[in-house]
């Protein structure tokens, strides 16, 4: 009840928190109100840019509205990081202030993103600029998560939580969205990926090509993971930067802030980095991963990543991911609750194997699977739930595309099969947005597909598709009635390819990695 209350802080509250002397500007509200009447939230639109004169330049049309919409969010987004930062000395124990260390790294992801969608030097699409700002807004839900997670809802986070900022990135997309007419892909790799790094994933021995060794036996340059990306943070230049972990079991939690970072394994099973963090063990479940990807461009080939934490600890990453045009390829991902944090931005994983029990591939990002194996595990909570997407804003770029997959039980859950209900997925999030394409399921799927997440909650804002799957878990014919439910035609589907979805034919190629364009 008190966070409900806090979130529902009246608008004029808010403003008389920021603005404590306001200056009116060069805009009138005559002029202001036909251009803010286009956004969701005109409010705050309207106060703000008739209330400051840093605004005053003329409106000459749709573009210097958005530039305009974009400079106001990054200027409210700097006093929302500074905000942040001074709230640190209120936390009054440990999860206030977990929660309190991802906010304060998500506030400056989050103005970091808004400041490359503004700065003249970044060439950049507006695809580009939709996939920031719906990662910006993503951060913001993510810092408030942090507090629902550990139950510390009371207290700071009605102070860190910034609504207005919140808004403002909401009316950007809005009018972003004008701009942004998706992308085609092109056969072969999306463009993001170099020729060079497509043959560096293609050919038989990538690690020959590697910039430093890990191996726990001393045969490398270094003996764990983390002591290799500290290494590679300090390297002169931003190209590819190959690393080879040899195989073995590395028992520590890494996080990876550098750009164009390649890690390669022996296989996997054979290279495996594991960790047991949990919500349930004092994380939040943004900082329960074993491998945090943050930095962009972002590749792994032939790696095992685990959380052994347990199902009985509830949520527990093995990888989380932020990283735009970041490519998975043979790689397993193994965990129970919350396994793959597929966080935010422009994400493609190919031949991977994903493992877990309640919405273990999860988050925000625009992100394809494609010729994947996805096991789902025995769960003492009887129901599994393959997917729980978070998309907040209906003009957020997001979603979880699965393509030419094959969904099936894993060998712990194979035998009580029967006595566990297993959903393709539940609405984490309002306009919550999942597809699954030319994918096999097998009998463990539930004749509905899809499990509700609370009462009629989102039920007519998601969008869950699917179309021309296979296996005997995949007739519609008993599938849920929702609004937001459909059996796609060939036309929608193809929205969701990696051409159409991620633009992969821009950026895949240059990775090496195979993928299929179309359906």
């Amino acid at each position: 009840m008190i966070e409900k209350l806090a979130m529902e802080l009246s608008f004029v509250t808010i403003l008389l928190v920021s603005f404590a002397s306001p200056s009116i500007s060069s805009y009138s509200l005559a002029t202001i109100k036909p251009w803010c009447a286009q956004t969701p939230y005109p409010q705050p639109c309207e106060y703000f840019l008739s209330h400051n004169p840093k605004y005053g330049s003329p409106i000459k049309g749709k573009p210097d509205f958005l530039k305009l919409s974009l400079h106001l969010a990054l200027d409210r987004s700097m006093q929302a990081r500074t905000n942040a930062y001074t709230l640190g000395s209120k936390c009054r124990n440990g999860r206030e202030k977990a929660a309190w260390d991802d906010c304060v790294k998500l506030y400056e992801d989050t103005l970091s993103k808004l400041n490359r969608s503004v700065d003249p030097n970044i060439k950049c699409t507006s695809e580009d600029i939709q996939t920031w700002l719906s990662s910006a807004l993503t951060n913001l839900e993510t810092c408030r998560q942090g507090f629902i997670d550990l139950g510390v809802t009371n207290y700071l986070m009605p102070l860190m939580f910034d609504n207005v900022l919140s808004n403002l990135i909401s009316n950007t997309l809005a009018i972003n969205k004008g701009f942004y007419g998706g992308t085609n892909y092109k056969e072969g790799f999306p463009s993001w990926i170099s020729p060079r790094y497509r043959k560096l994933l293609q050919s038989s021995s990538p690690a020959s090509q590697a910039n430093i060794v890990v191996a726990q036996d001393g045969s490398g340059n270094y003996k764990t993971v983390k002591d290799a990306i500290a290494a590679a943070s300090k390297r002169s230049g931003t190209g590819r930067y190959v690393i080879y972990v040899k195989a073995g079991t590395y028992s520590e939690t890494v996080e990876i802030q550098s750009n164009n970072i390649m890690l390669v394994g022996d296989g996997m099973g054979n290279t495996i980095i594991t960790g047991s963090k949990s919500v349930d063990g004092g994380s939040t479940t943004f900082n329960s991963a074993t491998v945090a990807v943050d930095g962009d461009g972002f590749i792994a080939q032939g790696i095992t990543f685990r959380n052994t934490a347990g199902a009985q600890n509830h949520q527990a990453v093995a990888f989380r991911s932020g990283s735009d045009l970041s490519v998975y390829y043979q790689c397993s991902f193994e965990g129970y609750q919350d396994t793959l944090y597929v966080l935010s931005q422009r994400q493609f994983y190919r031949e991977c194997d994903i493992y877990g029990t309640v919405d273990f591939i999860f988050g925000n990002a625009a992100v394809v699977f494609q010729n994947c194996n996805i096991f789902a595990r025995n769960t003492p909570t009887h129901t599994n739930t393959l997917t729980a997407q978070g998309r907040t804003d209906p003009n957020q770029n997001t979603g979880i595309s699965i393509h030419n997959c094959r969904v099936t039980a894993d060998s712990d859950l194979k035998p009580v099969q029967s006595s566990v209900k297993t959903y393709l997925g539940r609405p984490w999030k309002k306009y919550s947005r999942t597809v699954f394409m030319k994918t096999f399921l097998d009998s463990l799927i539930n004749p509905a597909g899809w499990l509700p997440w609370s009462g009629n909650f989102a039920l007519k804002t998601l969008y869950y598709g699917e179309f021309m799957n296979t296996g005997p878990g995949s007739s519609t014919a008993n599938r849920v009635k929702w609004a937001g439910y459909h059996i796609l035609s060939a036309a929608n589907a193809s929205q969701f390819t990696v051409g159409n979805f991620i633009s992969g034919g821009s950026w895949l190629p240059a990775t090496n990695v195979p993928f299929t364009s179309t359906l």
